[in-house]
């Protein structure tokens, strides 16, 4: 890639490409939109949330490569809202049109192993964890690490999907079964009080700019609220905000990163995994923040100055999964409620159809 590729600024009126057409991509084409630009979304499925919002849309799977190249050729820059596009993809696009983040930032991201090992390596502390390639395997890791433990897929499992918690009582053949052969990680059980996640932005000239850490309350394994900002001391706040600024410097990442992390029992933060692009913890600062998370997501991909990240509200998020939808009506009429749908036609149980974001006055 030349240094023109890397630092070019995409000025408005200039198309953005997204990988990626789900709720994430729609609502950074409204902000898109917002700052004068058009958005060329590509991704498999029609009529998708991204589509119905944007300038056009290619409807092909992401190793379609004909398809990748006439894509690379409408559009100016080429970002993401989902991460697990196939890396020969990404790097034929690379080659074609700037790619924000760089295919090697995905490359890492896309691996569970890939980014525990980088985090240690770069002095961040994680989860115990131990590769796992086969049954052998398992068995040695949990010898090492104990029960409770959790088996994950290194690559595409989120949302609980992908993943086996171990117990006294789990079948460590049944457990492995269920990876079907595909490379995973065990991580250690560590005890922690809560789960957090900071969203940081890097423009082409490094400059960082971060979301106050946020508390997270997942079920089932899904995020179900968001609490913004954290209650947690100051201390840590600058802790987590420092971990996200030292990983997107060492990854030279240009875009939206979001890191979720554990504070610990002790007193100490610990990175899960880390998100690419917009995450769905970020979706509070739409309606609470000087520049929402979707905002500073299309300045940075863009090479525009980064926006203020200050929250002038508290905030509380709540998805909407499958039916809960159906109180829309109910939610409108509340004064602090800030209702936001993905245009989805169908609710299928534990999908996300929309969030809700409660709009609350900030403490001193």
């Amino acid at each position: 890639m030349t240094q023109d590729f890397e630092t070019r600024v995409i000025a408005p009126g200039s198309t953005i490409g997204i990988m990626g057409n789900g709720q994430l991509g729609r609502m950074a084409a409204f902000c898109a939109a917002e700052l004068g630009y058009k958005v060329h979304v590509f991704g498999p499925g029609a009529d998708s949330p991204t589509e119905q919002v944007c300038a056009k849309a290619t409807i092909a799977d992401y190793s379609d490569l004909d398809a990748l190249r006439a894509f690379a050729n409408d559009v100016d820059v080429v970002t993401f809202e989902f991460e697990n596009v196939p890396h020969d993809s990404v790097k034929l696009l690379s080659e074609l049109v700037p790619v924000r983040p760089g295919w090697k930032c995905l490359h890492l991201s896309q691996n569970r192993l890939r980014e525990k090992t980088f985090c240690n390596d770069h002095g961040i502390g994680t989860a115990p964890f131990e590769a796992v390639r086969s049954l052998a395997d398992l068995k040695a890791a949990v010898a090492k690490l104990g029960r409770p433990s959790v088996l994950k897929t290194t690559e595409m499992g989120y949302d609980g999907k992908g993943q086996v918690k171990i117990t006294d009582d789990t079948d460590l053949a049944d457990a492995w079964a269920q990876m079907k052969d595909a490379e995973a990680v065990l991580e250690g059980f560590i005890s922690f009080e809560r789960e957090i996640s900071v969203i940081v932005a890097r423009g082409v000239t490094g400059d960082t700019a971060c979301f106050c850490p946020v508390e997270n309350v997942h079920t089932n394994h899904v995020l179900d609220v968001t609490v913004a900002p954290a209650e947690i001391a100051q201390s840590l706040s600058k802790k987590a905000e420092d971990i996200a600024i030292k990983l997107v410097t060492a990854m030279e990442f240009v875009g939206l990163l979001a890191v979720e992390m554990f504070v610990t029992t002790d007193g100490d933060i610990l990175v899960n995994e880390v998100a690419p692009r917009p995450h769905n913890s970020g979706h509070w600062t739409i309606d609470a923040c000087v520049t929402s998370q979707f905002e500073q997501f299309i300045r940075a991909v863009c090479g525009l100055p980064l926006g203020d990240p200050s929250h002038h509200s508290n905030a509380r998020m709540k998805n909407l999964l499958g039916d809960d939808i159906d109180g829309w009506q109910a939610i409108l009429t509340e004064p602090t409620a800030k209702l936001h749908l993905y245009g989805k036609a169908e609710a299928k149980p534990g999908r996300k159809m929309g969030h809700v974001t409660w709009v609350l006055p900030k403490e001193d």
